[in-house]
């Protein structure tokens, strides 16, 4: 594990180094097609670095933030859109290339106030969380005996608090290097009355404005002109939940380095597919009939962990990278728990 963390440092010491060409180099040619032409080489590097890690957290960490998130970033910063393209210095730069975090805008604070208002605090929130997660991980001891149905389902729930979980950690250091006010990354998914609400307005918001930024708005300016506004916002929602498809399978690869399947993109097509008919459904049968949240809150949570035990787990579980997880992350709190027992002993046998 200590030369994974070496590779993991110098894998982020080449990101930096790859950043600091893009803001000091690459900023001074024209937007467009020249700064695009330019910014080719970043891209290829972003996307090959992470393979040079082999743990799955290390390894998950670098490919979501650098092979993805901060690729779509600079492709964004080519056009001098962005929140790339309204960095103040370099560290402002490389802090919001790198960190899963977006700063906010005044638009972006109305629209968080204007949403559903919480029953508790956050931090209690998140504390509650922290407990389940560790709940969860107390239960898998008792897996062999669960139904698998169960099992599945404590999967679906410990992929979602994992995520969150791991997100709020990045806001501490995100918050000091970038600022205070900042986009929230989840908005209580479960809470979510449709397949449209869920995908749109809770479930990960930086990752879903960043692909609306870079995958809906220009597939629907691409397509406007041959389909009509009308099919264009639908074609433009697939392709938009395809590419994210294809990065999770990427993502896949690069955790369990075994070939494709297709199943997870399929999954983010067929929520695609029904984000549009839900939508289509809603303009012409809103006006008379619509479930009660009661009723669709529940049936879309229902739905979307069905559909990911069905499409989305079985290549984590059938290649062992559920196991390979749980085993690092085991090791890792044992190693820590060890570290600090050392050191209350240390402290015990100075002060005698």
């Amino acid at each position: 594990m200590d030369e994974e963390l070496k590779v993991f440092l110098a894998v982020w010491i080449w990101t930096f180094a790859a950043l600091y060409y893009c803001y000091s180099a690459v900023s001074q040619i024209p937007k467009g097609t020249m700064r695009l032409l330019a910014l080719l080489p970043i891209f290829f590097f972003l996307t090959v670095l992470p393979l040079k890690l082999s743990s799955f957290h290390l390894g998950l960490l670098a490919v979501t933030s650098l092979t993805w998130l901060c690729n779509f970033k600079v492709l964004l910063f080519a056009f001098d859109k962005g929140p790339l393209a309204e960095s103040r210095n370099l560290l402002h730069f490389i802090s919001v290339a790198c960190l899963p975090v977006k700063p906010q805008s005044p638009a972006d604070r109305t629209h968080a106030q204007s949403r559903d208002a919480l029953v508790m605090p956050r931090n209690v929130l998140l504390a509650i969380k922290v407990v389940l997660l560790a709940l969860i991980f107390k239960a898998y001891a008792y897996r062999p005996l669960m139904h698998p149905y169960l099992a599945s389902a404590l999967y679906c729930v410990q992929v979602y608090l994992q995520a969150e979980l791991l997100m709020a950690i990045f806001v501490i250091p995100a918050r000091a290097l970038i600022g205070p006010e900042l986009d929230p990354q989840f908005n209580e998914p479960y809470l979510a009355t449709s397949l449209q609400d869920f995908w749109g307005h809770r479930w990960n918001l930086f990752v879903s404005g960043l692909l609306r930024a870079t995958v809906y708005h220009p597939a629907r300016s691409l397509f406007a002109p041959v389909t009509g506004h009308k099919f264009a916002s639908p074609l433009a929602m697939i392709a938009t939940f395809t590419v994210s498809g294809l990065m999770h399978e990427l993502i896949y690869y690069y955790v369990s380095r075994v070939r494709p399947t297709w199943e997870v993109t399929w999954f983010f097509v067929l929520q695609g597919v029904c984000v549009v008919a839900e939508v289509a459904a809603k303009r012409s049968l809103g006006r008379w009939w619509r479930l009660h949240r009661a009723v669709s809150g529940p049936l879309t949570v229902a739905f979307v962990m069905v559909t990911s035990v069905w499409l989305f787990l079985p290549q984590v579980t059938r290649n062992g990278v559920d196991d390979k997880a749980m085993e690092e992350l085991y090791g890792l709190l044992c190693s820590g728990k060890e570290s600090f027992s050392a050191f209350a002993k240390l402290g015990k046998s100075t002060s005698m």
